[in-house]
């Protein structure tokens, strides 16, 4: 590719439904008025890495770790210029990642606590709707920290909830059970979160489906976050 169009490489297919999001929200935002002002792209749709919650909690002894590094590398080699990983719980695997290749990688997670950090002055508290191995990995509690805000989290009914929507429902494919999400995020703000994150790309795949974004303005979609991140580290803009 040449200097000034840089080739974004997509460590995809976790989830497959959250890649395919991601892919047409970066389409949708980017300021174009012909195919050549998109975003040029190579996409790795690699559904059958390990499971990172499994792993993460102890339940499976299949680390998704090493295939992520190597998908990176086979990225890389490709040609790509900056990677992107649409899935917040891999990111606890983001050393692995980085250390396999010399091309940067855009971070779901820090670049979501900055744009939350960005929409709320004097942030104190954020909510935070994930997986249970991103809540047990800490990505986004000590990126939030890092800003002087604590982390909000469901409590276990609340997460128990939550897992069913992303595995059962999201993933599955079925219907989404929206007054319980909806509810998790009510309960988050009555106990001080001044934004909530939607830390899960499944669950940004509901918000998408669903339209929360228009309805909620306090709700950070990570996703709609690496879309928009992405465009403008690949040098294009933003819609308006």
């Amino acid at each position: 590719m040449t200097a000034s169009k840089p080739l974004v490489g997509v460590i995809g297919g976790v989830g497959p439904q959250a890649t395919a999001y991601f892919l047409d929200m970066v389409v949708r935002l980017t300021d174009a008025a012909r195919d050549q002002d998109h975003l040029d792209m190579v996409v790795l749709d690699h559904a059958s890495i390990p499971d990172r919650t499994d792993f993460i909690l102890g339940r499976s002894t299949e680390d998704p770790g090493p295939v992520m590094a190597d998908d990176a590398r086979r990225l890389a080699a490709f040609g790509a210029d900056l990677l992107v990983l649409p899935c917040n719980t891999a990111h606890h695997f983001v050393e692995q990642i980085e250390a396999a290749v010399d091309v940067p990688l855009v971070n779901i997670v820090d670049e979501t606590v900055a744009e939350v950090a960005r929409r709320v002055p004097g942030l104190r508290a954020t909510g935070l709707l994930a997986t249970s191995g991103t809540v047990h990995a800490g990505v986004y509690q000590r990126a939030l920290a890092a800003v002087g805000a604590d982390c909000v989290l469901p409590d276990e009914a609340g997460q128990a909830a939550l897992m069913r929507i992303i595995y059962e429902q999201v993933k599955a494919g079925r219907p989404v059970d929206l007054p319980a999400l909806t509810g998790i995020v009510a309960d988050l703000r009555e106990r001080g979160a001044q934004a909530v994150v939607l830390g899960c790309t499944e669950l940004s795949v509901a918000a998408a489906d669903h339209r929360l974004l228009e309805a909620d303005r306090a709700l950070v979609d990570s996703l709609d976050v690496l879309a928009r991140r992405t465009i403008e580290r690949a040098g294009a803009r933003v819609r308006g």
